[in-house]
């Protein structure tokens, strides 16, 4: 059975590093017998390149992304890091997979209280890069979630991209919604997710956080790598 390298951006939050980690736990409950371990790209060591260098000396590696699109992290980071190695292997990210949709529902029906209400917006709040394969996989996270949920859904970014999230927020009060509610989809507390609260929605939903269902993401992306 290969190493699975569980590889996050990194944070300076507290809050969001020890949620990171007992996400990975889960990950270690689910899959007893392999060796899962924790790696960065930002923020936070060891490294992805370090922790590559070491576990593949040692076993077959997939590196599994805790990041929730395609983006630079991904594209290059992780890939120029597992490249060269014939015997690693990257994942796909986490956020085109249904279940993450599910925990954005449930992350919802929590900031809501329950009760959807006639005139609800949903701005799905993302990261934002300027690769357009992670656009297309904000568009396919807001699709899977457009089917739990009976309010229409736009995108906001954080970053790199437009529109931005408070101007998506702005956008859906100006073609008459009665309530906006951004949709956290990040992973943990920390920057980005700092940014979604400042967008100006009338409610924001936490971050996806520590779920058994991303867990189960992770183990599926680790066995299709």
């Amino acid at each position: 059975m290969s190493t699975l390298i569980a590889c996050s951006h990194g944070t300076d939050s507290p809050e969001g590093r020890r949620a990171v980690e007992d996400l990975v736990d889960l990950v270690r409950q689910r899959m007893p017998g392999t060796r899962v371990v924790q790696a960065f790209v930002d923020v936070q060591e060891p490294t992805v390149v370090d922790v590559i260098e070491h576990e593949r000396s040692l076993d077959d590696v997939v590196v599994v992304p805790l990041l929730l699109s395609v983006g630079f992290h991904t594209a290059v980071d992780i890939a120029d890091a597992v490249r060269p190695h014939e015997n690693v292997r990257q994942g796909e990210p986490l956020g085109t997979h249904p279940l993450i949709a599910e925990v954005l529902a449930a992350r919802l029906r929590t900031a809501i209280a329950g009760a959807w209400l006639p005139g609800d917006h949903v701005v799905l709040a993302a990261a934002g890069s300027s690769n357009p394969a992670a656009v297309a996989d904000v568009a396919a996270a807001a699709e899977h979630l457009a089917r739990l949920i009976p309010a229409p859904i736009t995108i906001g970014y954080a970053s790199a991209i437009e529109p931005r999230i408070g101007e998506a927020v702005a956008s859906a009060r100006r073609d008459g919604a009665a309530r906006v509610i951004a949709a956290s989809h990040v992973l943990a507390p920390g920057y980005f997710a700092g940014l979604v609260r400042k967008s100006g929605a009338d409610l924001v939903s936490a971050p996806l956080g520590v779920d058994v269902r991303i867990a189960d993401v992770v183990v599926d992306r680790f066995h299709t790598a």
